[in-house]
């Protein structure tokens, strides 16, 4: 007879406990259908991501910030968010140019996010290419006023 020895709690992560997040936080289960269009865009946007997008990666990726997980291109809804981080529900937004002329698109986008639960951080380009610093402590802040 073989005895298996169970696995690591659901709620630890590389032996340090989690706190555990609540279902709620993933009511916005993308539908099949809908997944299976998003899977793509969201593997081409990783390729495909501006230099303000992979530097900013850079300095979020592996817990880098405080120790926080984000995860890059992640859908919420209908959406692609550009970073998410679960554990304080944030979405960091990157916004370019074409922005200027979404807001109307931008702010319903935030909506929906809010009715999950979930609150959206902007940034610009700009911001993270001349003061990736700065952008960092807004988001710790952020972190922080959720947390």
């Amino acid at each position: 007879m073989r005895h298996l020895t169970p696995g690591p709690s659901p709620q630890t992560e590389r032996g340090v406990l989690i706190p555990a997040i609540s279902m709620a936080f993933h009511r916005w289960h993308t539908s099949r259908p809908t997944w299976s269009t998003l899977k793509p865009v969201t593997r081409s946007l990783r390729r495909e991501a501006t230099p303000a997008e992979s530097l900013l990666w850079e300095r979020l990726r592996d817990r880098r910030l405080s120790g926080l997980k984000f995860r890059r291109q992640h859908t919420i809804d209908r959406y692609v968010a550009d970073f998410y981080c679960a554990h304080a529900r944030l979405v960091v937004e990157v916004d370019g140019g074409v922005h200027d002329a979404r807001v109307a698109e931008d702010a319903y986008r935030e909506q929906v996010m809010a009715s999950h639960g979930v609150r959206t951080l902007r940034v610009t380009n700009d911001q993270i290419i001349n003061n990736i610093d700065a952008v960092l402590r807004l988001i710790r802040d952020e972190v922080r006023n959720k947390t």
